[in-house]
């Protein structure tokens, strides 16, 4: 069964993964997964991502596929961004990074004040 069939079989519906088996070697691992957030997409979803990925990104592109208008296809991106959570690239160094840097000689004692500040 693949990702789009569960999406099918899930009408949208939270799932869990209780059981994953490694096809290389056979390992089965059992516990609850939550299934990548691309896959909880709906199948309709999933498809507009992945021709989204394979037109580079280009709107234009995705316009003459789907035979739809440019703000038909910025709402549409919109509103699947919404659904998924976001990786801050740049986060807040814990204080225990501040500190281990500062004791490495790597910035002064102000520098350190303030990028503890700047994480509160």
């Amino acid at each position: 069964m693949d990702w789009q069939e569960l999406t099918d079989l899930t009408r949208g519906e939270p799932f869990v993964v209780e059981r994953v088996r490694l096809a290389g070697n056979g390992i089965a691992v059992e516990g609850q997964f939550e299934p990548p957030q691309l896959a909880q997409l709906s199948a309709d979803d999933q498809v507009f991502v992945a021709a989204f990925v394979r037109s580079h990104g280009s709107i234009k592109e995705m316009e003459r596929i789907f035979g739809v208008s440019y703000p038909t296809i910025k709402s549409r991106l919109n509103r699947i961004a919404e659904s998924l959570d976001f990786v801050d690239t740049d986060p807040a160094p814990s204080g225990a990074d501040v500190v281990d840097r500062l004791r490495r000689g790597e910035i002064d004692v102000q520098e350190a004040l303030a990028e503890l500040e700047r994480s509160r």
